[in-house]
């Protein structure tokens, strides 16, 4: 009896069991719309095997950023060597900042032991001739006609390097070499630079160069020459060549250029060319001029005044004394090198503004050229002029246009 209770509870159950297993079957696959989604399960799966999963609306900005940061490597050589190109040149920057230091405090020791030396020989001389003879007054005679020989030769040596000249000259190179910097810094840091933007800054770092060499034998720059010209420290070829190269045709007024800023920019063009560069070139001149006459009166001077220390007699000491006493005048404003420096190199400013305008209107593509707003006010700002002062200088019917300088600043 106990064995049938047990078969037919058995039995009993085992329906139960099928029915529960059947619907949790169906309550299963009624549940599978209800899983995750593929991606979730990828996921899920991923992660319980150790593993990272990367989805695809992720991965779109990577993508995106490794394009652009493609596109802004894609000239990574050229960006790399402006960036030795900046370096060299702040380099130099700093070499000429230096060495203009030093050769100025060459200027200042030796016009100041010039000075003492011509003064201490003139106050010897005349002490001589108060001297009875004698000993102290060979001794006295001897002295002052070797401060005036030394005076002589450190004269004629001063004469001709130019002391306060080669420190103006380290000086300008200085900060044109500090100006390239910064040009080439923008080049990287805005615009997009090119093997050509390399090529460019290589030949303006060797013009510089050229203009403004550092040694004093060999290279150094003429400071007597027989021409007078503004000084250039830019690639001249250069631009030729670009503006050879340059395709002709069809000019479309855009880019922030118009028939009315070329003509403008013409204008101060010429007015450049008719009053200011030639009035530097003018004055350079002028001042060569003054700096010969006194290269040449200052030995005169201190040899004529040698000789009449060794001179017995009253206008002898007359010599002695008056010659001494005129160097000492003519070597303390007879260094104008630098003056004449610097006339030279604002001559030199005022032909490469010349230059960079014309070979900007001579490209005919405007879309390559620099914006002609940005343009008209770097060349106002570089003239010391406001834009309306600009355009009233280049005003056609101006009565000031013929008589007034395009530069405020010089």
């Amino acid at each position: 009896m106990a064995t049938i209770q047990a078969s037919s509870s058995s039995v009993s159950s085992f329906p139960r069991d099928r029915t529960s297993a059947a619907s949790k079957t169906r309550e299963s696959y009624i549940s599978v719309p209800k899983l995750p989604c593929a991606g979730n399960l990828i996921h899920e799966l991923n992660k319980r095997n150790g593993l990272q999963t990367i989805n695809s609306a992720e991965m779109k900005p990577f993508i995106r950023t490794n394009l652009k940061n493609e596109e802004a490597n894609g000239n990574w050589k050229a960006v790399e060597e402006l960036y030795a190109i900046m370096e060299a040149v702040a380099d130099r920057s700093e070499m000429h900042k230096n060495i203009g230091v030093q050769r100025d405090n060459w200027n200042r020791l030796l016009l100041n032991s010039l000075n003492g030396m011509t003064v201490t020989a003139a106050t010897m001389a005349g002490l001589a001739s108060l001297t009875g003879g004698g000993a102290p007054l060979l001794a006295l005679k001897l002295s002052v006609t070797l401060l005036y020989t030394a005076a002589t030769g450190i004269l004629m040596v001063m004469n001709k390097i130019q002391p306060s000249q080669l420190a103006e000259e380290q000086r300008n190179a200085a900060r044109l070499f500090k100006n390239l910097h910064q040009q080439l810094k923008t080049v990287v840091e805005v615009g997009r630079p090119s093997l050509n933007d390399v090529k460019a800054a290589m030949e303006k770092v060797l013009a510089l160069d050229k203009a403004y060499p550092l040694p004093l034998l060999g290279t150094m720059l003429e400071k007597f020459p027989e021409t007078v010209e503004p000084a250039v420290w830019w690639p001249r070829e250069q631009q030729r060549s670009q503006q050879e190269e340059t395709v002709g045709g069809g000019l479309e007024r855009n880019n922030g250029w118009s028939e009315k800023l070329e003509e403008e920019m013409r204008e101060v063009v010429g007015v450049l060319k008719r009053k200011d560069a030639p009035e530097y070139v003018r004055l350079s001149k002028l001042v060569l001029k003054v700096n010969k006459i006194l290269a040449i009166c200052g030995p005169f001077l201190t040899g004529v005044a040698a000789v009449g220390s060794v001179l017995d007699g009253s206008w002898a000491v007359a010599l002695g004394v008056v010659g001494g006493a005129l160097a000492t005048v003519v070597n303390t404003g007879g260094q104008v090198g630098m003056v004449f420096e610097m006339y030279r190199s604002t001559a030199g400013l005022f032909q490469l503004m010349e230059e960079t305008i014309e070979s900007t209107l001579e490209e005919k593509d405007v879309e390559e050229r620099e914006n002609g707003e940005l343009f008209e006010m770097k060349v106002a700002l570089q003239l010391g002029r406001s834009l309306p002062g600009l355009q009233n200088l280049t005003a056609t019917h101006s009565p000031s246009s013929t008589r007034e300088f395009a530069s405020k600043l010089f």
